[in-house]
């Protein structure tokens, strides 16, 4: 890229996609040059708060201005694949929010599509950066759970009057039966098992308890888990829940190895805990805050622009490893496959819920040409 800035344009800019703003105008190799959004009152309106110049309501006619030479796909999760493919089909460097796609038909055009062009793709899972997330990859990294066989993930949002005001979800996250949202679950845990994929899912759900203000039954059955094969053997259950009644959770997480076990904090009281042998050779729990020198040294001393940024720093990290990507000509830590390997279990559990639960395969992007 030499030495000239990235120009982003960010579509969405009026929703999801404004989040990454700050980032990218604090970065010294980036600068934000264009703004889309169909909402066109309210992306002129932020355009003009930020000094960007160009401003769009059609994606199609952003990545035809000449204007960006990389953009952060911010829409709903319909247009992800379709945006992302005209920009690669331009040659113009994508940064995505998730999921990647929503059928595995057109996650094989958007492999195809960043096979075929010059520019680097990148899936945006934030939750993969979050800082005990990070702290337990780099546990893993240096060997102190042993041999890891069993992970579990949740995403439990309470999201039926968000789905009133963002009909999108509706319809692709509850209205469809399957673990439609996998991949803040599974995208972290994917990264503690370092170069494995799962090749398997089995997807049980419990049934219709809600109705949304319609009266209308949601496609997406309240509770849905799905029981993940990963090739090295090793089992991992993601729970999504958006419609049960209770307090909110978000997100959980347990990882077991022969040497070592964690289990994530419920988000109000109670810490993060974790065992490792190498500590305490009789298992005993200790906070997981008490291992912060096993971070890297960038999370031990976050610029403010990290620990201002969304989703405890992990919309910061990301950006930079992004860049950092898009300078160096390398892959980014969550490429293509990557995005394929955290996307595709989730639409291939639709499946296995619609055969009764059965095993299915899930399809290797890496033999897709």
């Amino acid at each position: 890229m030499g030495t000239s800035p990235i120009r982003f344009g960010i579509i969405g800019a009026a929703g999801r996609g404004s989040s990454f703003v700050h980032t990218l105008t604090v970065h010294p190799q980036t600068v934000v040059t264009a703004l889309c959004d169909v909402r066109e009152e309210a992306v002129a309106a932020r355009a003009k708060e930020l000094g960007v110049e160009h401003v769009f309501a059609d994606a199609e006619a952003m990545l035809d201005s000449g204007t960006i030479d990389a953009v952060v796909i911010g829409t709903p999760m319909q247009f992800h694949a379709p945006q992302a493919i005209m920009a690669l089909e331009r040659d113009i460097h994508v940064l995505c929010e998730v999921t990647a796609g929503v059928s595995v038909e057109e996650c094989r055009d958007l492999v195809r599509a960043a096979r075929r062009s010059r520019a680097t793709y990148m899936m945006a899972e934030n939750y993969a950066y979050m800082r005990p997330n990070v702290l337990v990859r780099e546990l893993v990294r240096r060997g102190l759970f042993g041999e890891l066989y069993y992970a579990e993930g949740a995403y439990i949002h309470e999201l039926k009057q968000l789905n009133e005001t963002t009909p999108w979800r509706r319809r692709w996250q509850t209205g469809v039966n399957g673990c439609t949202y996998p991949t803040h679950s599974l995208g972290p845990i994917l990264r503690w098992f370092a170069g494995d994929r799962v090749v398997a899912v089995c997807a049980v759900g419990t049934g219709h308890h809600y109705r949304d203000p319609r009266g209308e039954r949601y496609g997406m059955e309240d509770s849905v888990t799905m029981m993940c094969r990963l090739q090295s053997g090793g089992l991992v259950q993601i729970r999504v829940d958006m419609l049960s009644d209770r307090p909110h959770q978000m997100v959980h997480y347990a990882l077991q190895g022969t040497d070592g076990c964690y289990e994530s904090t419920d988000s109000h009281t109670a810490p993060a805990k974790i065992w490792l042998r190498s500590r305490s050779a009789q298992p005993r729990w200790e906070p997981l805050d008490a291992l912060e020198e096993y971070l890297p040294p960038h999370w031990r001393t976050p610029p403010d622009a990290a620990q201002q940024a969304g989703h405890g720093g992990g919309d910061y990290w990301e950006v930079q490893d992004f860049v950092d990507a898009v300078v160096q000509g390398a892959p980014p830590p969550i490429d293509i496959d990557a995005a394929m390997d955290m996307t595709l279990p989730g639409l291939v559990s639709q499946q296995s819920l619609a055969q009764g639960s059965s095993w299915v395969a899930v399809p290797d992007s890496r033999n897709w040409t």
